[in-house]
């Protein structure tokens, strides 16, 4: 892909590239020059507020117009169906797009229909949400799936207003469920929809001026498709990190073109080590099993915990593993449960079946046991 010197390319630029690509050297030495002459002073005096009615105006179509043309395609996106928006958007709260679609894809195999998931029981529920963590938002979503079932008759409340009466749905699921399954004209914004806006604007937002500001962009004809057009962009295009102004379709109603300047630096990652026991014995492993009262991923099952062998050379195998601030070293020792451990036997068979947590699906894929 052409690298061009300055981040403001515009669209247009870039396609006539695209079109041309049989002569690139000709072509991107043409593109340099009339980037470094179009944008050379620009920087001083780009920014462009307050944005305009007209401004907004184009914004819309322009932001529709790519997101028709290069949007991902995603499983929850084949249908406007409720459940399977519904489901994607709380698998998506604080996970990545790469890391939730073999889990959505294996989830509605599972539990095609809410009915489906009211219907199981919590335990399968939590087996099939495993690798996923954050297992309250699982709980959450069964505990919904039992209310729309028994007091909705399977029918999804087609408003903001009335979703948000469901446990586990906030302003956010709320909005973006009525947007695109029922077209209500209510804007969503999470990180990605944040961080566009606020480059857009020139600053850093507050949250409720974020919410603001997305009402006042939304397109109220397109308005589910405006908003996963916001988040297709933030994911895509206006990243984090080196945002890439050049693919952008609104770069130049953007006042920023580039990276903000950070308000909060990301909590240090803290390092800990910790050490599990595999015991396997005639096809079973020894496992145990949290408790419903438990603070921590109640009812999950997991490996013993055991003293940490701090790199005794004890260890047999070693993960590693990361829970919101925290990056463990896990080392995992062979070898049997002592005498008096509360536990359980499990049929490897059985494994698939059972709500393990994160780490001990990963230690069992490491061994080889699942």
């Amino acid at each position: 892909m052409l690298l061009f010197p300055h981040p403001v390319v515009s669209t247009l630029q870039y396609e006539l590239y695209l079109l041309h690509s049989d002569k690139p050297d000709k072509i991107e030495r043409g593109v340099r020059t009339h980037v470094q002459c179009r944008f050379s002073n620009f920087d001083m005096n780009h920014r462009r507020l307050p944005i305009t009615s007209g401004d907004i105006l184009q914004f819309r179509r322009r932001l529709l117009r790519w997101y028709d043309r290069h949007k991902r395609d995603l499983p929850w996106r084949q249908d406007r169906d409720a459940y399977r928006v519904w489901l994607s958007e709380i698998m998506l709260q604080q996970t990545r797009v790469a890391a939730v679609l073999e889990h959505y894809r294996n989830f509605v195999e599972k539990f095609p229909t809410v009915q489906k998931l009211a219907a199981a029981p919590e335990s399968s529920v939590l087996a099939a949400w495993s690798g996923l963590g954050y297992y309250r938002r699982a709980r959450m979503l069964h505990r919904a799936a039992r209310e729309i079932a028994s007091k909705h008759r399977g029918q999804f409340p087609d408003t903001a207003a009335k979703l948000r009466d469901l446990p586990g749905i906030g302003p956010y699921t709320s909005a973006a469920i009525a947007s695109i399954c029922f077209g209500e004209p209510i804007a969503v914004v999470d990180g990605n929809v944040e961080r566009v806006l606020g480059r857009v604007m020139g600053r850093n937002l507050s949250r409720a001026e974020a919410w603001q500001f997305a009402q006042r962009f939304l397109n109220p004809n397109r308005p589910g498709d405006f908003n996963q057009a916001m988040m297709e962009l933030g994911a895509t295009v206006c990243v984090p990190r080196q945002p890439r102004c050049f693919l952008c379709p609104v770069s130049d109603l953007c006042a920023t073109r580039g990276e903000l300047p950070r308000i909060a630096t990301k909590a240090r990652q803290k390092k800990k080590e910790i050490s599990y026991l595999l015991d396997r014995r005639n096809g079973s492993v020894f496992l145990i099993h949290r408790t419903q009262h438990s603070s921590l991923m109640p009812g999950m099952w997991e490996l013993p915990e055991i003293p940490s062998a701090n790199g005794s050379g004890d260890s047999w195998i070693t993960v590693r593993h990361s829970i919101t601030t925290t990056d463990y070293l896990v080392r995992v020792v062979k070898g049997r449960a002592p005498d008096g451990t509360q536990g359980s036997w499990v049929r490897v068979s059985r494994l698939a079946e059972l709500p393990l947590t994160g780490l001990a699906r990963k230690i069992l894929r490491v061994a080889k046991v699942i």
